[in-house]
């Protein structure tokens, strides 16, 4: 008699993929990512080189987008990866790696999760990607 295995129910998290998914580098980063973020647990996703924690999605990671150039918008360090931060209109936050190519985007609404636990769980993974350059001007220990 064969036993059924029963797989978890979580729904599949669709997310665009970045252009330059594909590139190697991601998927070193995309292996050591932790499996919880505060108490949201990753879920599959959809799509190369991205990741979604809770359901529905508190937080989204995509490796590979366009890396940022010069900027207003806030940087804010995090054990030693820096993090360009920016508002949109509907208060959720879009944070990107600066200095590091490719960029890791995270989007995440402050109000539902904290950026600061955000940020340090994803720290060790965003410096799998070499840094080769840093903000300016870096705001620590800044809560969004």
């Amino acid at each position: 008699m064969i036993t059924p295995i029963l797989a978890g129910c979580a729904s599949l998290a669709a997310v665009e993929p970045a252009s330059d998914a594909g590139n190697p580098v991601c998927a070193e980063m995309m292996v050591i990512l932790p499996q919880f973020i505060g108490d949201a647990e990753r879920r599959s996703t959809n799509s190369q080189a991205t990741a979604a924690w809770g359901d529905p999605s508190q937080v989204v990671l995509r490796c590979g987008v366009q890396v940022p150039g010069p900027t207003t918008d806030p940087c804010v360090s995090v054990n030693e990866v820096d993090w360009i931060a920016h508002e949109g209109e509907d208060g959720v936050w879009t944070l990107t790696t600066y200095g590091r190519t490719p960029a890791t985007e995270v989007v995440l609404d402050p109000q539902v999760i904290p950026s600061s636990t955000v940020l340090a769980s994803l720290s060790q993974a965003a410096s799998r990607i070499p840094a080769e350059g840093a903000c300016l001007s870096v705001e620590k220990n800044v809560e969004l």
